[in-house]
């Protein structure tokens, strides 16, 4: 058994690395569902196609027990890669940054393992390889056209290079946050710059609102919430001696609580109209709501746990990683719909690419993650796991 769990983990680690050298971008993903595709053929999986590029593979469909979904997410990232590893993005301004690849990878691995054991799974268990995880919404048009239905129960990881290697962090309640973006344009009057006292200047009241929006999570909401709003943008490109009719402010915001999108939206509308005013300018705000928290269920969650204790030992959960991560993941559109839970398995194990956080140019896949996690995912669908070399 060990021998051909072996065998399958060098074919997983292969196509990680041939899928690493042609990544695509959002809603772009057409040879990689290709490959995904070829690959569940070869192995006598029957699969359909599901949001476009998403595919669905089905095992054990006329198993009695619970119905389980494990999910992989496919996407790449607009970023010229700069690794050096052999295995590097063949193409210009896109690279797998993420770790898609290699999440692809561990679920193709899990097929060949869960196809092998397959008349010893104890329910049906579907492989759900996802398009557009990137800010695409790839999880919602999954949902919308039929992923979930009959499914029971699904779980998801992500690789995490800020935990050490052989730790991890699956919580009961949410993991990772909430995120929207906004953009706010002042309006006021330009003209010269020797004359202010005839203008409204919009760069100083943008200035002024910027400030001010720097302390609605410091004075308006309670410490217990994890909250952070980042302006990143300021446009209000003019000359030196020109004061501009307008400027731009754009930023974005994680929220661990569903119920703060809200209240937050209107703490930035409120705060960022009144200083507009107050200096004698307009300010239209617009919101832009992205993904909610990632809120794992807490039976699910603990399963995933004592797979995780099993592969990695009784230490594996991290005492030290701040929860929830504000980063955001599209898994919870699956988690408001079904039962589940979501894990952040850590990939540095020392080797400085991995260690790299996830978006950077120099960021490269553990693949020793590849063994431990799909193991773990045997362990969550009741499939047999060979004895750890």
């Amino acid at each position: 058994m060990t021998a051909l769990w072996d065998q399958y983990i060098q074919q997983a680690i292969h196509l990680r690395r041939e899928l690493h050298k042609q990544p695509e971008l959002t809603w772009q993903e057409e040879a990689t569902a290709a490959r995904i595709r070829a690959e569940l053929t070869s192995l006598n999986i029957p699969w359909e196609s599901c949001a476009q590029y998403g595919t669905l593979g089905r095992l054990a469909t006329d198993k009695p027990g619970p119905h389980i979904a494990l999910r992989g997410d496919i996407d790449a990232l607009p970023i010229n890669e700069k690794s050096g590893m052999p295995w590097s993005s063949e193409k210009q301004g896109c690279m797998h940054a993420c770790g898609h690849d290699g999440h692809t990878a561990t679920l193709m691995m899990a097929a060949y393992w869960l196809k092998a054991h397959e008349d010893q799974l104890p329910g049906p268990v579907t492989l759900l390889f996802q398009p557009a995880e990137e800010g695409g919404h790839g999880a919602l048009r999954m949902i919308e056209e039929g992923a979930l239905k009959g499914i029971d129960m699904i779980y998801g990881w992500h690789n995490w290079p800020a935990i050490p290697y052989g730790q991890a962090v699956c919580p009961e309640g949410p993991v990772m946050a909430g995120n929207g973006t906004f953009k706010l344009t002042v309006t006021g009057q330009g003209g010269h710059s020797s004359q202010p006292e005839v203008c409204r200047d919009p760069v100083l009241s943008a200035s002024a609102i910027v400030v001010a929006l720097q302390q609605i999570v410091s004075r308006r909401l309670p410490p217990q919430d994890s909250t952070v709003l980042s302006v990143t943008s300021i446009d209000g490109r003019s000359s030196p001696t020109v004061i501009p009719d307008e400027v731009i402010i754009e930023g974005g915001f994680r929220i661990a609580q569903p119920a703060n999108r809200q209240r937050l939206a209107n703490l930035i509308e409120e705060i960022a109209g009144a200083t507009a005013r107050a200096y004698g300018t307009q300010c239209h705000v617009e919101m832009f709501p992205r993904y909610d928290a990632t809120i794992n269920h807490a039976k699910q969650a603990a399963h995933y746990r004592d797979a995780l204790e099993q592969e990695f030992g009784d230490q594996v959960i991290s005492q030290t990683t701040p929860l929830p991560i504000m980063a955001s993941e599209d898994f919870s559109y699956y988690l408001k719909e079904i039962p589940g839970a979501f894990a952040l398995i850590g990939s540095d194990d020392g080797q400085l690419q991995h260690s790299r956080p996830c978006h950077n140019a120099q960021y490269d896949f553990n693949d020793a993650l590849i063994n431990r996690v799909a193991r773990v995912y045997a362990r969550l669908v009741g499939a047999p796991v060979p004895d750890s070399p």
